[in-house]
């Protein structure tokens, strides 16, 4: 099938982008480049609809450069968010495997730029590369533990906890280590951290204030947050 909205050639940017993704990352130079002519790429703007939860999708999608966050809204119009996503993550593989309605919707939080692959061509490179559908069975394994790790924080009764266990999974996901600690490669606001928790804001701001006098994180110029090494040894 043919991509009806191709926006862009990819110029080689195509095949930095497979690199960044776990889903490709094991391909060979040659097998991904094959795989470079199946994808084009489309620039969003920061806040713009990616995905709507009531359609179903016909692309996967790799974020090339951006950030993007997966939120439902409820019927009083409050906003429930789910995941937040960077450089290197991709989404909307679930529709195309079962063909349902996309569970949420995935909204850019800044300008972004994205590489779409088709439905089809997803799919005919699935089962015909062996190491792309183990990769892909080996990914869908980790979220599914990363939902029970959610459900698990959740059912934290303390604050404290809630959050920590938030900030830790996110340090896998979206996490850089450095010298100093761990640094999360995403912008987050008290907000962002309170839907993901279920806590109010204040209650997430009186936390990592607390942690913040204890040097335990640290809020860096680009308003990024780092985990320093006393965060790290925490055990929950």
């Amino acid at each position: 099938m043919k991509l009806e909205h191709r926006t862009e050639r990819t110029n080689g940017h195509g095949i930095e982008a497979l690199k960044k993704t776990a889903l490709f990352a094991s391909l060979t130079s040659e097998e991904l480049h094959r795989i470079e002519g199946k994808i084009a790429l489309k620039n969003f703007k920061k806040n713009e609809i990616i995905l709507d939860e009531a359609h179903a999708n016909q692309f996967m999608y790799i974020i090339v450069d951006g950030a993007v966050k997966v939120l439902q809204t409820t019927e009083d119009g409050k906003e429930i968010l789910f995941a937040m996503h960077g450089t290197g993550d991709f989404f909307g593989e679930l529709s195309m495997i079962d063909g349902k309605t996309q569970p949420a919707a995935v909204q850019a939080t800044r300008q972004s730029v994205a590489a779409l692959i088709s439905k089809d061509d997803f799919m005919s490179l699935v089962f015909s590369q062996n190491k792309l559908l183990r990769n892909l069975l080996a990914i869908l394994c980790a979220r599914l533990r990363e939902s029970w790790k959610k459900i698990e924080m959740l059912n934290q009764h303390n604050a404290s906890d809630r959050v920590k266990m938030l900030l830790l999974m996110l340090a896998k996901n979206i996490g850089e280590r450095g010298e100093e600690g761990i640094i999360l490669n995403m912008k987050l606001v008290h907000q962002d951290i309170a839907d993901m928790t279920g806590l109010t804001r204040e209650t997430v701001t009186r936390v990592l204030d607390r942690w913040k006098k204890s040097g335990e994180i640290r809020v860096l110029r680009n308003k990024y947050i780092q985990l320093t090494p006393e965060f790290e040894s925490i055990t929950l």
